[in-house]
């Protein structure tokens, strides 16, 4: 099957980078690399992330840098893991030193169990890492004054979940990513919780700049088959929002006008 990668619209911007595509992937839990390379490949991505504290460049099965074509692919090195401010920085300044790049998606895990992000210790590491120079991506709840002041402190865009990490429940508060994506001084993106194609449909046709996901594909029956839905997906959203969704209404409306009807 072949697909135009170029998005309905052109590119979007975050920080001092243009991208294409609105679907960003993980790089965790694939069967194998070279999965996960295909699955780069057919989704279309131009940026994936990569968690440091997990990364092995040791590892027996060889380095998973060799499977990333960073001729196209961004990577958004990330701090999963962090349970504090203290560790999520440290381990941006090592990310930065080891990859060469100031770019950081920033995790600070408030709870184990359910791997919902510290809005405390986020905002704590944001601070120091956007004085710092990193362009901060922070994980974030769907609270939208949280999203609000993280922007206001200079990060690069925000990513509030859809719903716990790998849960795949999808989109479970609209109205508070809505108020989100309405008081946005910079790009949202939705990160965590996404299950199949049509949450990521759902999402980007409520405007947000791209969606970020990784259990969704690399867990799948079809890995590859997943990767190709979820690109299939962020292009009808984002064409779903650029058409213009109707009005809702509460009585039906004819689709033929009534005007001018032949009588008996």
């Amino acid at each position: 099957m072949t697909i135009d990668p170029t998005p309905t619209d052109g590119t979007y911007t975050i920080a001092d980078r243009q991208f294409r595509s609105r679907l960003i992937l993980g790089t965790g839990k694939y069967p194998d690399f070279a999965t996960m390379r295909r699955c780069h490949e057919l989704s279309g991505t131009e940026m994936v992330t990569l968690a440091i504290r997990r990364f092995d460049l040791r590892a027996s099965e060889g380095n998973i840098l060799d499977w990333i074509d960073r001729s196209r692919i961004h990577l958004l090195p990330n701090t999963a893991g962090c349970y504090t401010a203290e560790d999520a920085i440290l381990t941006s300044r090592l990310a930065r030193e080891l990859l060469g790049t100031n770019w950081i998606k920033l995790e600070v895990i408030g709870d184990p169990d359910t791997l919902f992000p510290c809005a405390e210790g986020t905002l704590e590491a944001a601070r120091v890492l956007v004085k710092e120079g990193f362009v901060v991506l922070p994980y974030v709840s769907d609270d939208p004054v949280l999203c609000r002041r993280l922007a206001d402190l200079g990060c690069a865009a925000v990513m509030p979940l859809a719903a716990p990490i790998g849960s795949g429940l999808g989109i479970r508060n609209p109205f508070n990513l809505q108020i989100i994506l309405e008081q946005a001084k910079v790009p949202v993106i939705v990160d965590a919780g996404v299950g199949q194609a049509s949450d990521v449909a759902t999402a980007l046709e409520m405007g947000v700049e791209a969606v970020l996901l990784n259990t969704a594909v690399a867990s799948a029956k079809d890995p590859i088959k997943m990767a190709l839905a979820m690109r299939l997906g962020v292009e009808a959203g984002r064409l779903s929002f650029e058409a213009g969704r109707i009005p809702r209404r509460l009585y039906a409306n004819a689709s033929s006008p009534l005007e001018g009807l032949i009588g008996r």
